[in-house]
């Protein structure tokens, strides 16, 4: 049975560099990294060291409160870096790929719901998913109400996660039945209305139309069943319920991704096939603009993406490239107040706001940092039913009541993207959500 939801607060940016669908260009990794970071919740410690032959699905690291969730290895070869911070804190582990096809074999000859969670933190599939309340890697012990799939996102130049799902039901459907019996709810699967895949009978089907943030799986949530203090649902995305799929019919865990190269300082934006963790050099080697103008490198969207330079690698879970104008060589007549026609803005001061045309912006702040005001810009952009000004106002003041009452449960930092976007004030929103889902969970301890 299909149910239809529609979402009509948001904003769709318009950029200039959106990928060509084709088939995609394969771009052997020689090289990969797996980053704690990119895992939140995950505290980690090795399992490796420097030197060793790994394989594909081998894994370099566990988590530290519970050694069954794991980091693994995205491609066969040796560690040859173990790249560390202050504090001796791991910031990434570099695998250097020996070109051979060495993967680990899973046993996948059961299917019941503990065998299916053991197989999903061996292989490193558990930390790909979500938990809420806190948007951190599921914990081992948490029991789901319901898990929330979504098949598209809707973020700037975001890839179609539908590449190549036609050909993959049967990952669909195997990956869809495993998670069915991870949760007594059930599993929402949310689509555009163009989706290319069947939808399996032991997932409730949702085809959601709206502008972005439509497809983050948080926002399909809070529409379709909120959560409540006390409960818990995972979310995760069509491409790793296909990989989830993928591993209990073959036993072998796989790490390739197709990526979008995109943004308006890409000559050729196209679609390419690599592995999670690649390294950005090779991937961006034919498709820069030439010229010594500056330009940032992002892992993933101009909204929640990473910036990275020429020598760093994909972060989860981005399956995307964006490459705009730094704009510290620019010099424009009036700065930030220019009312130019290349300006993107979201404000009716700018006539060329109503124009459905494509910009290419730059990553210049393009304002002064204040205090923050209650407009409500937020609530333009957000379709939630929450009140984001008092709740980010109720995380500074570290007010637990406060932060409970307005929502704190139901949010990550990706849904408040935009409102950082169109925020007036400047404010680091997204930084001070993460910072205060951290602090909460530990009070809550």
């Amino acid at each position: 049975m299909e149910n239809s939801l529609k979402l009509k607060r948001g904003l769709d940016l318009c950029i200039e560099g959106e990928a060509v669908k084709g088939e995609p260009v394969a771009v052997p990794a020689s090289c990969a990294a797996v980053i704690p970071d990119d895992y939140p919740g995950f505290t980690p410690k090795l399992e490796v060291k420097e030197g060793d032959p790994v394989a594909a699905g081998a894994p370099l690291m566990h988590d530290k409160k519970c050694e069954s969730i794991k980091l693994c290895s995205p491609i066969s070869g040796t560690v040859t870096a173990i790249v560390r911070g202050e504090r001796r804190k791991i910031e990434r582990v570099v695998i250097t790929s020996d070109n051979c096809d060495n993967s680990k074999k899973f046993d996948t000859g059961v299917s019941d719901a503990g065998s299916i969670r053991s197989i999903l933190m061996d292989s490193g599939l558990w930390a790909e998913m979500r938990q809420r309340p806190f948007d951190i890697v599921p914990e081992a012990d948490s029991e789901p109400r319901d898990i929330f799939v979504t098949a598209f996102d809707s973020a700037p130049l975001a890839p179609d996660l539908d590449f190549g799902s036609e050909t993959g039901q049967e990952r669909i459907n195997a990956g869809i039945r495993a998670l069915s019996k991870l949760t007594s709810g059930n599993v929402y699967v949310s689509t555009r209305k163009e989706c290319r895949f069947a939808v399996p009978d032991e997932a409730v089907h949702y085809i959601v139309s709206g502008p972005h943030p439509s497809g983050n799986p948080g926002i399909q949530a809070a529409n379709i069943a909120p959560i409540n203090k006390g409960e818990v649902v995972w979310t995760l995305d069509i491409v790793t319920v296909m990989r989830i799929g993928a591993l209990m019919l073959s036993g072998v865990r796989d790490f390739s991704t197709v990526i979008a190269v995109t943004g308006p300082e890409v000559k050729n934006p196209c679609y390419e096939l690599t592995v999670d963790g690649a390294a950005i050099a090779p991937l961006l080697e034919k498709c820069m603009e030439t010229g010594d103008r500056h330009r940032r490198i992002i892992s993933g969207n101009v909204l929640t993406g990473i910036k990275v330079g020429i020598d760093g690698f994909l972060r989860y879970p981005y399956r995307q490239i964006t490459v705009i104008a730094e704009g510290d060589d620019i010099d424009e007549f009036m700065g930030w107040a220019s009312v130019s026609p290349k300006k993107m803005s979201v404000s009716r001061s700018f006539p060329f706001s109503f124009f459905k045309k494509r910009f290419s912006p730059d990553a210049r702040l393009l304002g002064g940092r204040r205090a923050m005001i209650v407009s409500g810009e937020y609530d333009k952009v957000l379709p939630m039913d929450i009140m984001p000004e008092y709740l980010l106002k109720a995380i500074g003041s570290r007010n637990v009541e406060m932060m409970e009452n307005l929502g704190i449960y139901e949010i990550a930092p990706e849904d408040l993207a935009l409102c950082e976007y169109v925020d007036p004030s400047k404010t680091e929103i997204q930084k001070m959500v993460r910072e205060g889902l951290d602090w909460l969970k530990k009070e809550l301890e």
